[in-house]
């Protein structure tokens, strides 16, 4: 295994806003050189079911993680393109 030495981090900030019946979040990368982009993801909670916000904000982040690993991949594959004056093929 090769000892690699990190000299870029990102982190993951998830930030929620609830009014009893829907849940938002949205989800951004944090760091000196991490990309610009936010992913956003929404959770609604059926009249009928009783309250439980802790479920609504794990679907609202995963939606909100899952739009962010698009972006990401969208604009990586843009960049691809730029460099290699070819566009790039998804493998997703």
């Amino acid at each position: 295994m090769r000892n690699y030495r990190l000299d870029n981090q990102w982190d993951v900030e998830l930030g929620f806003e609830e009014d009893g019946t829907t849940t938002l979040c949205q989800a951004r990368l944090i760091g000196d050189r991490a990309p610009a982009v936010l992913g956003r993801g929404e959770a609604q909670r059926s009249a009928v079911d009783r309250p439980a916000p802790r479920i609504g904000e794990e679907l609202a982040a995963a939606r909100a993680l899952t739009a962010l690993a698009r972006q990401l991949r969208a604009q990586a594959d843009g960049e691809i393109g730029e460099v290699n004056r070819n566009p790039a093929y998804p493998d997703y």
